[in-house]
């Protein structure tokens, strides 16, 4: 496994509670929605890659979507899958092994982050394979120019930083066509707006 990846995948495997617990009621349904709005089919086949300890599982199972999970972290593998119920792969994103075309969304919530530049095109062409023609990708990710280990007490989480401009490219050449951008969180002037949130489509 590639060292980037290994080392952030321990962090989250020390903190896995404390994240479930800091994380499970924020509000992305505006992202969830996105993916929805975009989707082929409503309800339809859904992969959360980066799914963590499930909460976006169990809104989009909740609202008639067959979804599967999908994260590197094993106690996320474990939680996720007693908490929805679903399906969850333990696979890391620089080795995908993915069905080809079974999927209508794929769901990255701020999960890609982790990827690292040199092989976010790469990853994004192992899942434009596994969505259905016209499949869409929601992608939110961290705004910045940067890229490097994120330093906390508990070890270090490997992050790159992405704006529109940076990331449009790479998911074109994975196959996607861009339907749809925008920042979050909403209501606050662009400079404050941390996040950029990507919607592609499979052609």
């Amino acid at each position: 496994m590639d060292k980037r990846e290994e080392i952030t995948i321990a962090e989250y495997q020390l903190t896995a509670e404390s994240f479930r617990e800091g994380t499970w009621h924020h509000d992305v349904s505006q992202n969830r929605d996105a993916l929805t709005a975009a989707m082929p089919r409503n309800p339809g086949k859904i992969l959360d890659i980066g799914c963590g300890p499930g909460r976006d599982l169990v809104a989009f199972k909740s609202q008639g979507h067959t979804v599967v999970g999908l994260d590197a972290t094993p106690a996320f593998v474990e939680i996720a899958k007693k908490l929805s119920g679903c399906e969850v792969w333990q696979q890391s994103f620089l080795n995908l092994d993915l069905p080809n075309a079974e999927f209508d969304g794929i769901f990255a919530n701020a999960s890609l982050i982790h990827v690292p530049s040199d092989e976010m095109v790469k990853v994004l062409q192992d899942l434009h394979k596994a969505l259905v023609v016209n499949g869409a990708i929601v992608m939110s990710m961290c705004r910045g120019n940067w890229e490097g280990y994120d330093e906390r007490p508990t070890g270090k989480r490997y992050t790159a930083g992405w704006e529109y401009e940076t990331l449009a490219p790479c998911l074109e050449q994975a196959g996607f066509a861009i339907v749809s951008h925008y920042y979050r969180p909403p209501g606050l002037p662009r400079e404050a707006q941390s996040w950029v949130v990507m919607v592609g489509r499979s052609h």
